[in-house]
């Protein structure tokens, strides 16, 4: 079964509320990957033991609370397809952990708790939801961890079988809720190093840009990992490139800060026209990554080339705080690789909004060589409120692959193994708007027009399949 790693660019990210109106954790508490033969949800299971069962058992004041019970023997009926017992989020339409797959992970209330690295969302957007789990100042899961239920979720919370690669769990980093312990990244050995600040975000207020830097390479670089670090209260970061089509004019001044709405939140539209040439690279929410491209693949970059860097901040203080971002580039022999990724932009610009209405739209593109896909992100504006993504042509034809209910922050989607398809198949894209305005939308490069495109990566097959 195909497993999948989703990181978020923001919003989309979290949910337990009503699921744990309290919570105890214990800061040696975690799941090893030793136990690969085990099925994911009896690891999710052992992951709720360590962190949660003890105060989530018959006759706790949390239980009662709750209506909870996380013991092995009920954990997975009271869990998996139930509706929570918190009125906000059981009036927003989330259950405790949703089965449709793609869809659940944005509306499961189990992972918008635990995933604590995006407090600044849940406190923010959903106060009513209760306390993020475990409550601080117990440690939250580790980031193996939530990866591990992550793609619990997204492969549809079966009760067997294995969906996640046991490997995620040796990843024992977490997010730390004491003071900015943030630590420069050193350079790496072979490649590159981007810096983004530091600079200020606005008291009680959130502050997102853009930056454009030279990596003043003279010649093609190979690219196999990727390394992000962040100060806290990052709400998102991405890196972006752009393609040999992108106009002059598009292309933004090096090393200015290119703000997206001044300090009382106006928008500044001419900071907007570079976004529809973007070329979608990495990004996350978290204050660390470190992504490596599948074994053998690198991404090819021209030389002379430049990266737009996408910073989003969110300060909830009274007084300014301090962003700041380091990205390390790690490049690669092109002698010891054997697939040269390639960017996917399927673009559909056909797009007629009715004012007032709420409207469907699909559009199928299709690869013109053997694919294998391991990475999708989705990207529209502020009407659309549904994003699909099916694979089209094939055995497989309809099988739902991505999905996005948050247009300003969608998934970073991983898929390990890739999703591998044949010359002449590819994605179907099935996008939902509402149009509340008194005027008709269509295609444009404004954040008031509307947009439907499909990012990713992937490499040639040459013969796989």
């Amino acid at each position: 079964m195909m497993r999948r790693r989703i990181t978020t660019a923001g919003r989309c990210l979290a949910i337990l509320a009503g699921l744990w109106a309290s919570a105890c954790g214990d800061q040696d508490n975690k799941v090893t990957a030793s136990a690969s033969q085990l099925s994911t949800w009896s690891q999710v299971q052992q992951i709720l033991d360590a962190n949660c069962t003890s105060c989530h058992t018959v006759g706790t004041s949390q239980a009662r609370q709750s209506g909870l019970i996380l013991t092995p023997d009920v954990a997975y009926e009271q869990l998996v397809g139930r509706n929570p017992t918190n009125p906000a989020a059981l009036a927003d339409g989330l259950q405790r952990v949703g089965t449709a797959g793609p869809v659940s992970l944005p509306t499961s209330l189990l992972w918008e708790k635990i995933n604590a690295a995006n407090e600044y969302h849940f406190t923010s957007d959903h106060p009513d939801y209760g306390t993020l789990m475990p409550p601080p100042p117990q440690p939250p899961l580790t980031y193996g961890e939530l990866e591990l239920i992550r793609a619990w979720i997204y492969a549809g919370a079966p009760e067997a079988g294995q969906v996640a690669d046991p490997a995620l769990l040796a990843n024992e980093d977490r997010y730390s809720y004491e003071a900015d312990d943030f630590v420069p990244l050193l350079a790496p050995p072979e490649g590159f190093q981007l810096h983004l600040g530091p600079f200020d975000v606005f008291p009680q207020g959130e502050r997102e840009f853009f930056y454009y830097q030279g990596l003043g390479n003279d010649e093609p670089i190979y690219i196999d990992r990727v390394e992000i670090t962040m100060r806290r209260g990052s709400h998102h970061f991405i890196l972006y490139g752009f393609g040999d089509r992108t106009p002059t004019w598009a292309l933004p001044a090096t090393e200015v800060f290119r703000d997206l709405r001044d300090s009382t939140g106006y928008p500044i539209p001419a900071n907007y026209l570079a976004m529809p040439f973007h070329r979608f690279l990495v990004g996350t929410q978290w204050p660390a990554l470190d992504y490596s491209l599948p074994e053998g693949v690198a991404l090819e970059i021209p030389p002379d080339y430049a990266f737009d860097m996408n910073a989003h901040y969110v300060n909830r203080t009274d007084a300014v705080v301090t962003g700041e971002v380091y990205v390390n580039l790690h490049t690669v022999d092109p002698e010891t690789i054997q697939h040269t990724a390639k960017v996917v932009d399927f673009n559909n610009t056909d797009i007629a909004l009715p004012a007032g209405e709420r409207t469907t739209l699909e559009r199928v593109f299709r690869f013109d060589e053997d694919a294998s896909v391991f990475q999708l992100f989705s990207h529209a504006h502020e009407l659309n409120t549904e994003f699909r993504v099916e694979i089209a042509g094939g055995d497989r034809d309809g099988e739902e692959v991505y999905y996005s209910n948050d247009w300003e922050h969608p998934p970073i989607v991983e898929y390990d193994p890739p999703i591998i398809l044949q010359r002449g198949e590819g994605f179907r894209l099935i996008a939902t708007y509402d149009n509340t305005h008194d005027r008709d939308i269509g295609f444009g490069l404004l954040s008031t027009d509307e947009m439907m495109i499909l990012f990713g990566l992937y490499y040639p097959n040459q013969g796989e399949g």
